[in-house]
């Protein structure tokens, strides 16, 4: 999958941007109480269930405070340069290269996933897909728990947007609640925040479970 054009481009412009992206976003959990609630939950239905992945990781913001909230949980992302800083900064910490439309590893292994503004570059059309493969690694009952920048209404489902890194599609949460219900998880919690002054774009967080019976 790393083959594919648009992988390749955000694969190298992250690659590119790395050590930036990992410096201004050092101090962002700090700021946004709402994402910590979020992950807090996520916390709460992911304890004890096995390991979790924070797919996407970047340079491991997001996998360092689920370390500390009592997870075991290792990261993945498509840049090997923001592998490399994650490593450095938590060597305590597992950190692999990896793409999310094609996971390495085995069925019903994980207790818990998460995709932090990891689906964003990705087409709309190719979404399900990687839906369908976190369903294949989850554990029925297991959280998922979703971070996007958001349509500005739910009128819209998809809306594309001029990311200073990569191209970005916007979801609104309906929309992706419904991509998420057919590929076997129900929504249990959601969240619409709007921009912050330096933002230009709200945001969406969706917290899920993987079910046992998926929708028709």
């Amino acid at each position: 999958m790393t083959g594919v054009e648009d992988v390749r481009r955000t694969r190298e412009a992250y690659d590119e941007v790395a050590e930036l992206y990992a410096e201004i976003s050092a101090g962002v959990m700090q700021a946004q109480p709402l994402d910590r609630a979020m992950f807090g939950v996520f916390a709460e239905l992911a304890q004890g269930r096995g390991p979790v992945a924070d797919i996407g990781c970047g340079p491991g913001r997001v996998t360092i405070h689920l370390d500390g909230l009592g997870l075991d949980v290792f990261g993945m992302d498509l840049s090997p340069e923001m592998i490399r800083l994650a490593r450095a900064a938590h060597p305590h910490l597992r950190f692999e290269i990896g793409s999310m439309e094609r996971l390495d590893l085995p069925d019903a292994t994980l207790g818990g996933l998460v995709a932090w503004y990891s689906m964003i570059h990705t087409p709309p059309e190719r979404v399900p897909g990687i839906v369908a493969e976190f369903d294949r690694v989850l554990t029925d009952g297991a959280p998922l728990l979703l971070g996007f920048q958001a349509a500005d209404d739910e009128i819209h489902d998809v809306q594309p947007y001029d990311h200073r890194v990569a191209p970005v599609f916007r979801w609104s949460l309906r929309r992706m609640s419904e991509v998420l219900l057919a590929g076997g998880f129900r929504t249990i919690a959601q969240l619409r925040r709007p921009p912050d002054p330096d933002e230009r774009c709200p945001h969406g967080y969706l917290l899920a479970r993987k079910s046992a019976t998926p929708a028709d």
